[in-house]
Order: C-alpha cells, then structure tokens, then sequence
C-alpha cells in the first residue's frame, strides 16, 4: 500500500529547517508584525498564556505589553509530569529553567486559566492542523479546558515558511482557532477568534 503524505514527524523536520534558514536578525521584527495581528484580540482584563521562545521559535513576547496595558496577566506554561499548567509571569529575572531548554515561572507564581492561548509550533495548515515539538502538552491541556466548558480562544504564531499543505491529525490532536504569521491572519474559526469590541 502506497504512502498517502508525508507524516508529521517529515512535515517538522521540514517546517523547522527552513525556520532555521531565516536569517537571526530578521527574528524580532518578523516576530513582531505576527504578534501585532494577535493584539486586536487581547480584551480588557484577559489572562493571556504566551511561551518564551526557544530554538528560533518566533517571539510572542511583546504581546505582554498589550495585555499589561488593558489590564490583564501574562502566563508562561510550566512542564508538570506530562501535562501542563500556566503561571503568572510578571519578571524576567525570576524565571527558572523548565523542559526542553525553556524558561517558566517558579513553582510559588500563581497558576490560572488562559483566555487566550498563544501557542507555539513547528508546523501549521490553514485547516487549524498544529504539529508541536511531540509532546502533546498543548493538545491535553485545550482538551482540559474544552472539557470543563472554560471558554478561550487558541491561536497559533509562527514564521509563514511554517505553512504546510497538509497535516494528518489525528482525534486528540486540538485545531487551532486562528494563526498569526508574520505575513497574515489565518482564521479558521471566526466565532472563537471574533475581535472583542
């Protein structure tokens, strides 16, 4: 029987070798145009997760400007066993080594329920198809949420040359409801994503 795609684990491996192929000082601003698309969404008083970039990964961190601005708290998640949880994260400087090379709010931050979820990636789709690093964190906790009934939104962010034709999920895999590029707004679902007025 004949292959029908490639599998996720190519479609990574692809996706992150042209991530590497952009140029390090291209990073920020290239990051910053995709996190100004986020920004319209950030509504009075949100509890907004971001993630502190590792390996090239875009950077969504200016985005907790926005949130500080409005009122609202910024998370980082934090690797707990194989599920994990967001913690306030208010300073830099108190940020302590996580899994995987990142860096998360100490164990005493206060933990809470993101309104919006900015969630890192290897490779995206226009369908909403998310491939992460293979852990699977992102895809237990949206389906946590999704489970008590917690409304939020979950958007993706990510370098254009992450765009992939196709990614074959599978039915724990979570689709993301938009996708900020540093090129455009990919919408998948307009209800979840529907700029607050």
């Amino acid at each position: 029987m004949s292959r029908v795609g490639p599998t996720k684990a190519e479609l990574r491996d692809e996706a992150l070798a042209r991530r590497a192929d952009i140029p390090v000082g291209d990073h920020e601003r290239l990051s910053r145009f995709a996190a100004e698309r986020i920004a319209p969404l950030i509504a009075d008083g949100e509890t907004v997760a971001l993630f502190w970039p590792i390996r090239g990964e875009i950077d969504p961190l200016s985005l907790g400007e926005t949130v500080l601005a409005r009122g609202g708290c910024v998370v980082l998640p934090a690797v707990l066993g194989d599920g994990i949880v967001f913690r306030r994260f208010d300073n830099p400087s108190d940020l302590e080594a996580g899994s995987f090379g990142t860096l998360h709010p100490p164990a005493d931050a206060p933990q809470s329920l993101p309104d919006l979820i900015v969630a890192p990636l290897a490779a995206f789709d226009r369908s909403g198809g998310r491939i992460g690093y293979g852990g699977g964190y992102y895809d237990r906790y949206v389906s946590q949420l999704r489970s008590q009934g917690h409304p939020f939104r979950f958007v993706g962010i990510a370098f254009s040359c992450q765009e992939v034709d196709a990614i074959p999920l599978a039915t724990h895999d979570e689709r993301l409801d938009a996708v900020a590029t540093d090129r455009e707004w990919i919408v998948i679902d307009g209800q979840a994503v529907k700029t607050p007025s």
